[in-house]
């Protein structure tokens, strides 16, 4: 079980690294193009600030689990993911866009089963 917890935690801290440098590194306009449609709604620092907290969520999963300093951190950052894919559902069925509700359910269905693994049957260190 353990294994399979690192292989989802790895799997969830890669696309939220992806998706948050894509918010840090491109404007408004390539974000758009490249499908992000709902940058419409916000400004282009609410995007920004998006994109560090996933970055820092990325790092949240993996580096306290390789370095045993603070693992309480992984399940947190897992739970922190959740809670921006929740505000993600809701921006998105907001502007009746449910086609893009699969995806965000399917990570926020992995952040809470890293967060559920890490926080009850495989903490750190079993």
């Amino acid at each position: 079980m353990s294994a399979v917890v690192w292989i989802v935690t790895g799997l969830l801290a890669a696309v939220f690294l992806f998706a948050g440098v894509a918010k840090l590194s491109r404007n408004h306009a390539a974000l758009h193009a490249g499908g992000l449609t709902f940058v419409e709604d916000f400004s282009q620092a609410a995007i920004k600030g998006i994109g560090v907290l996933e970055v820092l969520a990325a790092a949240g999963l993996i580096l306290p689990g390789l370095t045993g300093v603070a693992p309480l951190l992984v399940p947190l950052s897992a739970l922190g993911l959740a809670a921006v894919m929740v505000g993600a559902i809701v921006v998105h069925i907001r502007r009746n866009e449910y086609s893009k509700l699969g995806p965000i359910l399917a990570l926020l269905s992995l952040s809470m089963f890293v967060a559920f693994g890490r926080l009850g049957p495989v903490p750190f260190g079993s």
